[in-house]
């Protein structure tokens, strides 16, 4: 009898043990499938800009992110980027170096493509079109939100590659070329997944659509 008693025992505390583990795998599922919780879609449509010709919107997994590009700031690199977005060239291309709360970077189109994903080599890809000369302003502030295009440790390098900042950073001045700034969905940036260990990300987040307001 008492033998029995403890089997059942042994039987309820393995039936509970395994319940909370079913919890716990099922929670994680939920809280991955909703990370966008709480993130406000921005709906261009619905949004009167003071410039409409120099808005951008960039889909990604949790939303919209709209950019106000700068072409009195930096004129022949907003050109090749509102180039590069009206032909298409961003769509499906991965956020592969992260930094939390720091930095997120995307535009490799060379091996940065979701169909052509290259880690080796990822984050030195280049678009096709040659380099443009940098357009650096010491003035600009380098504020959380702002765009800009990234390059190699040698100015006048930048191509493709773009980083969008989630804090301020004022070493920065005078030494990137800035494109313009995010003027909403700066959250859905924050949401984009990152490595604890690296800053560059395996199976990263990818840009859904990339577009011009008005093409």
């Amino acid at each position: 009898m008492i033998k029995k008693l403890k089997q059942t025992l042994s039987e309820k505390i393995l039936l509970i043990f395994i319940i909370s583990l079913a919890f716990i795998f099922f929670g994680s599922i939920i809280t991955i499938k909703n990370k966008c919780m709480f993130i406000k879609n921005y709906d261009p449509k619905k949004i009167i800009f003071d410039n409409p010709k120099n808005i951008a919107i960039m889909n990604l997994y949790c939303g919209n992110v709209i950019i106000e590009l700068y072409p009195k700031i930096s004129p022949n690199s907003v050109k090749r980027f509102k180039m590069l977005v009206r032909s298409g060239k961003y769509n499906n291309v991965a956020f592969h170096r992260v930094i939390k709360d720091v930095l997120v970077q995307s535009g490799d189109l060379e091996f940065g493509k979701k169909d052509n994903l290259n880690y080796t080599y990822i984050g030195t890809g280049r678009s096709g079109y040659g380099n443009i000369k940098s357009e650096l302003d010491g003035k600009f502030d380098f504020k959380v939100g702002t765009v800009a295009l990234a390059r190699t440790d040698k100015k006048n390098s930048e191509d493709s590659q773009f980083f969008i900042l989630l804090q301020d950073a004022p070493l920065f001045e005078g030494e990137y070329t800035p494109i313009g700034k995010v003027i909403y969905g700066l959250e859905v940036l924050r949401k984009i997944k990152y490595s604890d260990k690296t800053e560059y990300v395996l199976r990263p987040d990818f840009i859904n659509n990339f577009e011009m307001l008005i093409n």
